[in-house]
């Protein structure tokens, strides 16, 4: 089936998960458009990791659904959602230390014909000059900023439909946090779109169309971040002084 012009990019619809026995989310729904920038926070424990790890195959769907592209990817493996183009930048800097930068960047894309990864690599290095210029270093010669521009890097070769990104301003200078997040709405004008999970509320609110927030594994806000007095909003709902039908309405 192809995506309707209705239909969101990204559906999910009550879906539950966690690690074992132990549930943390409980019944989210969630969606994203083609091209738009959705922000999901909440405070540390909230299940955001939990979402995204969900979403792209890193953890069990216990319950719910999962549509993208107008196809079930209910527990699709994490091989099915990248080729899909649903595409997950996990936290923390994960870079082969010990090859160059490109290297890096062609492992990203191990299953891509030859010639269409170096143009992926190339394509992927226009949103990093920072990183571009070292292209022959060691990853582990790149300072912790640039790892995480490279990270993200690794993403791009996979030319996402909807790129999900774990916290990518963690460790980062402000500048740098600024420099990644400038990729974002880079990104959105391509009309590709971007799950973003951000401690930086400010930050994030800036980056983002839409907001919802995640507390004890539950949405308890969703919202264009152009509402008035959402900081407000988001502050209440993570300490409880919204009920979650109410924020959620």
């Amino acid at each position: 089936m192809l995506i309707s012009a209705a239909e969101p990019l990204l559906f999910v619809a009550a879906l539950e998960s966690g690690y074992g026995k132990i549930r943390v989310l409980h019944g989210i729904d969630l969606t994203v458009a083609p091209g738009e920038v959705v922000a999901l926070l909440g405070p540390n424990g909230a299940g955001k990791t939990t979402m995204l790890r969900a979403l792209s195959g890193l953890l069990p769907v216990n319950a719910g659904q999962v549509r993208f592209g107008g196809r079930d990817m209910t527990n699709a493996t994490p091989r099915e959602a990248a080729r899909a183009g649903l595409v997950h930048v996990i936290e923390g800097h994960r870079v082969f230390t010990q090859i160059s930068v490109t290297d890096n960047l062609l492992l990203a894309g191990y299953d891509l014909p030859r010639g269409e990864r170096a143009a992926r690599v190339e394509e992927a290095l226009s949103f990093f000059p920072e990183i571009a210029e070292k292209r022959h270093e060691r990853g582990g010669a790149l300072s912790g900023g640039q790892q995480q521009m490279l990270t993200v890097a690794q993403g791009l070769v996979r030319r996402p439909r909807l790129l999900m990104l774990d916290e990518p301003s963690a460790g980062l200078s402000p500048v740098l946090v600024d420099r990644v997040l400038n990729v974002v709405a880079r990104l959105r004008s391509q009309g590709i779109a971007v799950l973003l999970v951000e401690q930086l509320l400010e930050k994030a609110l800036a980056a983002a169309d839409r907001v919802y927030a995640l507390v004890q594994g539950h949405i308890v806000l969703e919202a264009p971040t152009s509402e008035a007095n959402l900081p407000q909003r988001l502050e209440r709902a993570y300490f409880g002084h919204d009920s979650h039908a109410a924020a959620a309405g």
